[in-house]
């Protein structure tokens, strides 16, 4: 996502752009729910995205449950709910296929007199005057200049998953549906709010759930188990969703019954392939290398509850794009843009880690607890989960 938004903001300011996926395949069917923000929309506005129609779902409340299924806080928020899907079909919909490349997994970077050249794994090497790393949070080319720098656990994971509208309508009532509905289990959060169905579909009865459940998981003696296939192979940062080990979802399913209001509990039921994501962190103290740049998750991973990673990429692509315009030079122009962008990031990683202060059943202070308190309070958690009010602060 952070490559087409970079690569539509530079050709429309006159560059020959090439994209390289490392993937072999065209990507869909990646992510699930995405909340968008004025941001987002005016930045893909500026990139001939029209976001007026077919774009998502108006989700105009929010609400937390108790643990018997009972709304004990509410605020009027209007959003809208698009999915990971949609978005990356209007993306490449407007980028096109001629000059996007499958297949090429980034193995070295050089660079020397103006010219930056990316090897890949097939042989083939491409040279060029700029190289972009948007390559997430495993990035390729983040390894090549900041090697040491390692994404960092948070200290719980996500199940996630889609439920239709049909069966979710039927446990919960079409006003849940509607809504951004949240439940605060002691040290646990749990989200879902509705996103279109399967092929993009927007149509009323036709759309899916988008359902989050954050759980605390220690990194030494659970997250292990976590990741850990039925063949016994210990996966590294992530696991394949139908790798995960039928005993692990049959215990996350059973938590559920004991911990979530019995309609959650039973829409937990009903999830067909339930996915596994730890939840990681990671802030870049650089972000650019001589002709050589990152942005997106390369740079800066944030956890989802700030649910601003597109609108920070299309704003980093932005930046990127206006700085190279501005500047004599390549290089003083990623340096200008990382100067600005460096603490931005920041901004987003302090409090994604403020909203997630409460994922956790112990702590080692009082300051801590008291912080979990103030962050995990519903008011709070409605306030503040998924918004971008902090950089306006």
């Amino acid at each position: 996502m952070s490559g087409l938004l970079c690569a539509l903001n530079l050709r429309q300011r006159g560059w020959q752009v090439d994209i390289f996926e490392r993937s072999p395949v065209p990507l869909r069917g990646r992510g699930a729910g995405i909340m968008t923000h004025p941001e987002m929309r005016a930045a893909l506005a500026t990139i001939g995205i029209d976001c007026a129609n077919n774009f998502g779902i108006p989700v105009e409340r929010r609400l937390v449950l108790d643990a018997l299924g009972n709304p004990i806080a509410g605020r009027h928020c209007p959003q809208t709910a698009t999915s990971w899907n949609r978005l990356f079909e209007l993306l490449c919909a407007e980028f096109g296929v001629n000059h996007y490349h499958l297949g090429k997994d980034l193995i070295g970077v050089t660079q020397s007199d103006d010219v930056v050249e990316a090897q890949f794994t097939d042989g083939t090497s491409h040279q060029s005057s700029l190289l972009v790393g948007a390559d997430g949070f495993r990035s390729a080319v983040r390894g090549q200049f900041l090697p040491k720098l390692e994404p960092r656990y948070a200290g719980y994971v996500a199940w996630r998953g889609l439920a239709g509208e049909g069966e979710v309508v039927a446990l919960l009532s079409q006003t849940l549906f509607d809504a951004f509905v949240f439940c605060l289990p002691p040290g646990e959060q749990f989200l879902g709010y509705p996103v279109a169905g399967p092929n993009n579909d927007l149509r009323p009865q036709h759309r899916s759930w988008n359902i989050v459940w954050y759980r605390p998981a220690e990194e030494a003696s659970e997250l292990g188990e976590l990741l850990t296939d039925v063949a016994g192979h210990r996966h590294e940062l992530s696991i394949p969703p139908p790798l995960i080990r039928p005993a692990v979802i049959a215990a996350m399913r059973e938590a559920a019954r004991h911990l979530l209001p019995p309609q959650l509990a039973a829409v937990m039921e009903r999830l067909e392939q339930p996915f596994l994501q730890p939840i990681y962190d990671l802030e870049s103290p650089v972000m650019a290398f001589g002709q050589v740049a990152l942005i997106g998750d390369a740079a800066f991973l944030i956890r989802p509850h700030v649910g601003g990673g597109i609108a920070k990429a299309a704003a980093d692509a932005d930046v990127l794009a206006a700085a190279l315009d501005r500047q004599p030079s390549i290089a003083s122009a990623l340096a200008a843009f990382a100067a600005e962008r460096v603490p931005v990031g920041g901004k987003f990683i302090a409090q994604a880690r403020r909203l997630g202060s409460y994922l956790r059943y112990r702590f080692s202070s009082e300051a801590d607890r008291l912080e979990a308190a103030h962050y995990g309070d519903p008011h709070r958690v409605l306030a503040e989960t998924a918004l971008l009010d902090f950089l306006r602060a």
